[in-house]
């Protein structure tokens, strides 16, 4: 292509346009996947008329690079026309950042958050387990907006950016939302057309491929369709293969007409080889090589995902708007899936025997590695997700005297139901009969890479059904007290009826903790009030309180327990910052908080719980995302997190007390910086690293995991229609270990040894 101006001059331009393009609102990739990459400030929005200055410059080649900055949002119901005016922090990792990162799932994009770690895969939670500022968040992931609770790991392919929202948020989400809130932000059609495939391939032998096609038709319609392929050996760890294909396609009527309606699904199918990490040793994570796995070769880990969505957005005028999206997802997981359980060694008969933790947290084992067997442990079931949502929202703008109002009102219908069929695979050790549930045995310091043995039979166990009904009524208000001051208030009224049942003691056996059938309802109302002080248009500081709750049968996979639980009660106090600098094009925000939750579920002896926890964190954290030049940009972020456990469990089956310890998998220090830099419009060079802290793995803090800090490169050659990127994981090589959880004492999975990808993208 030619340019009909210098590059140095668009990019003024461009620069000196970005507050006035800042003012649009927002329709996240309305142009579809364009050629050239969109100005800063849109992510990108929807097309409307350019500022009159900016009519005679064209530019047809392409900018340095996208941008890592992002200032508004899309979720409707945040009731802010920009990031700035929302009185929480927001941390949002657009397509730009995912790009450069060569981030295909939620999990690698995520980690761009401090305060974010990663939980690993277990017998009752499969899919993607994230811990947000010390909370899990595993239901707490959402679509556009809508609630994404099934059980499966994501895809990035289909996704436009993925939106942080950090803090308690029942006002604005209902139930959940502790720590926070991810938005998944799906691409939408737009009037222009556009095409753009990509291939990849890694140094391990997996190959992925994408598609993302979009074609307007009419004069205010268009379709887009994204697909995704890819096979092959995922990390260097062994029997981690992964087959996978999605597609999402979606229509969109009357763009830029007051009546615009929005039609989409996305479809996935997986079939993967899943880690389950390393059980402990001697109070760390055994001491292994990386690429162990304690899996069989006939493992597999089989979803499906089928997602349908409707939106409906009409404005009656500029001040008066409605918008209703309805939701359909389904989600099937099955697993055949064996991990290391428990270390030991070999007795006089050759028997497992497995090694028991001494008085005082003393070592469990001397004995060297050639010496330690692991006792492999079966985790097979069939589940299925089903979520069928509705919102109706009303956004209204209007004056009472001097004071003006951004008011939003919403209806929130929602029923949810779950199946779980588990089955149990018991096994020997040398022809010596195990516990119940464990597959077989199997030298600690290497693959043995076996089938499960063929007189190994599976047997069926329990088998749990429920299903629940939601209803949430909510409003908020942001008010344009003064010129420099807003203040905003909310509130939300949510009942959430939940009934489950299970096989095993279906008579209902005095003694028996496991309940055959049990039906709850509760009913809470959260509060959402903030004020913003906005000096100038590049400064906003807030302080905000906002509350969440946690219905005891929220995750519909309860199965002991006799008594009804209360919810659990959270609230959020943050004070902070958000200030623009080098004219908007680089954002920064800091802020200080506090997240307490109330009731919290301990769990007893005999398996049944109580609400009597209380955990708390206490944290600061600061961001930065934009560019400094126009050549030259950073995505950024640090989280202290002073998380302790308040009041926890006297005793629980002897391990001890966990009142003072840390909560699982929460790093005091964590953090992350990401940039390029872009030579002659052609040539970008850049990379990063990702610190977290070390960190627990279980409530008890008997398993330590050490920190890490983890090194990655790209390097990018770009013409106008082609782009060849490469990018190297892990420069170093470290030794980590990427996710924990608290299944088997304390299970680890460490991180990919180093990774090169290279991957060829083409624009028409």
């Amino acid at each position: 292509m030619t340019r009909t101006v210098s590059a140095t001059t668009a990019m003024a331009g461009l620069l000196f346009a970005s507050g006035a393009v800042a003012q649009q609102p927002i329709d996240q990739n309305a142009q579809g996947p364009a050629p050239t990459p969109p100005p800063p400030d849109q992510n990108p929005a929807a097309p409307t008329t350019a500022p009159a200055t900016m009519q005679p410059v064209t530019v047809t080649g392409s900018r340095p690079s996208e941008d890592f900055q992002t200032t508004r949002g899309s979720i409707f119901r945040m009731g802010a026309e920009t990031l700035m005016d929302v009185p929480q922090t927001v941390i949002v990792i657009n397509r730009a950042l995912m790009n450069s990162q060569a981030a295909t799932t939620l999990d690698q994009a995520v980690r761009n958050v401090p305060g974010v770690t990663i939980g690993s895969a277990e017998g009752g939670t499969i899919g993607n387990n994230i811990n947000l500022n010390g909370f899990s968040a595993r239901t707490d992931i959402y679509l556009d907006a809508m609630r994404d609770r099934g059980q499966y790991y994501r895809d990035t392919f289909a996704l436009e950016a993925i939106e942080v929202l950090m803090g308690p948020s029942s006002m604005l989400f209902g139930r959940g939302s502790t720590g926070g809130v991810i938005n998944q932000v799906t691409k939408k059609p737009g009037i222009k057309q556009a095409t753009e495939l990509s291939v990849q391939g890694t140094t391990n032998g997996l190959v992925r491929t994408t598609a993302d096609v979009n074609t307007p038709f009419g004069e205010n319609n268009a379709a887009r369709v994204n697909g995704m392929f890819q096979w092959g050996k995922a990390s260097t760890i062994d029997n981690t293969n992964v087959m996978d294909f999605g597609l999402a396609p979606s229509v969109k009527l009357g763009i830029g007409t007051p009546t615009e309606i929005t039609l989409g699904a996305i479809l996935q199918h997986r079939k993967d080889n899943i880690n389950y990490g390393v059980p402990p040793l001697n109070g760390f994570p055994i001491n292994v090589p990386r690429n162990v796995n304690y899996g069989l070769s006939d493992d597999y880990t089989e979803q499906d995902v089928i997602q349908l969505n409707a939106t409906v957005d009409h404005k009656f005028s500029g001040d008066l708007r409605f918008r209703n999206q309805t939701e359909f997802l389904w989600v099937n997981t099955s697993v055949r899936q064996t991990s290391g359980g428990f270390v030991g060694t070999l007795g006089p008969n050759f028997g497992f025997v497995q090694a028991a933790a001494g008085p005082n947290n003393t070592p469990y084992s001397a004995a060297p590695l050639n010496q330690l067997y692991i006792r492999q442990l079966s985790r097979d079931r069939n589940i299925n997700d089903i979520t069928l949502e509705n919102q109706a929202e009303v956004e209204a703008k209007f004056l009472t005297g001097p004071v003006g109002h951004l008011l939003l009102m919403g209806l929130d219908l929602n029923y949810e139901q779950y199946t779980n069929k588990t089955f149990t695979r018991s096994g020997s050790c040398n022809n010596i009969p195990l516990v119940a549930g464990s597959v077989g045995c199997t030298p600690a310091g290497f693959t043995v890479g076996a089938g499960t043995p063929g007189n190994v039979a599976s047997v069926p166990g329990n088998y749990a059904s429920s299903q629940a009904w939601g209803l949430g009524a909510y409003f908020n208000d942001t008010m344009q007290v003064m010129p420099w001051l807003k203040l905003v208030g909310g509130l939300r009224w949510d009942v959430y009826s939940a009934q489950f049942g299970n096989s095993i003691n279906s008579v209902n056996t005095v003694g028996s903790t496991a309940v055959p059938y049990q039906f709850q309802t509760d009913y809470f109302t959260s509060v959402r009030a903030g004020a913003i002080f906005e000096p100038t248009k590049e400064q906003s500081y807030y302080v905000s309180y906002s509350t969440s709750f946690n219905p005891s049968l929220e995750q519909l996979t309860s199965t002991t327990g006799s008594q009804s639980l209360p919810p659990e009660n959270n609230e959020g106090y943050e004070a902070g910052v958000k200030y623009e600098f080098l004219n908007g094009n680089l954002s920064t925000n800091a802020a200080a908080f506090q997240i307490t939750k109330y009731n919290a579920r301990t769990a007893n002896a005999d398996g049944t719980f109580t609400p009597t926890g209380t955990v708390r964190v206490k944290g600061v954290r600061v961001g930065a995302a934009g560019r400094i030049t126009p050549e030259w940009q950073v995505f950024a972020g640090y989280a202290y997190l002073d998380a302790r456990i308040i009041q926890g469990i006297t005793n629980i089956g002897g391990v001890g007390n966990t009142t003072g310890m840390v909560p699982l998998n929460t790093p005091k220090d964590s953090g992350n910086i990401w940039t390029t830099y872009t030579i002659k419009d052609t040539y970008e060079l850049g990379g990063g690293m990702f610190y977290v802290g070390q960190r627990y793995a279980n409530n008890q803090n008997t398993v330590q995991v050490p920190e890490y800090f983890r090194f990655d490169l790209t390097a990018a050659y770009k013409q106008p229609t082609w782009e060849l990127r490469a990018n190297v994981f892990n420069l170093f090589n470290t030794m980590y270990y990427d996710s924990l959880m608290a299944s088997d004492g304390g299970r680890a999975v460490p991180g990919s040894g180093t990774t090169g990808l290279l991957t060829f993208t083409y624009r028409m």
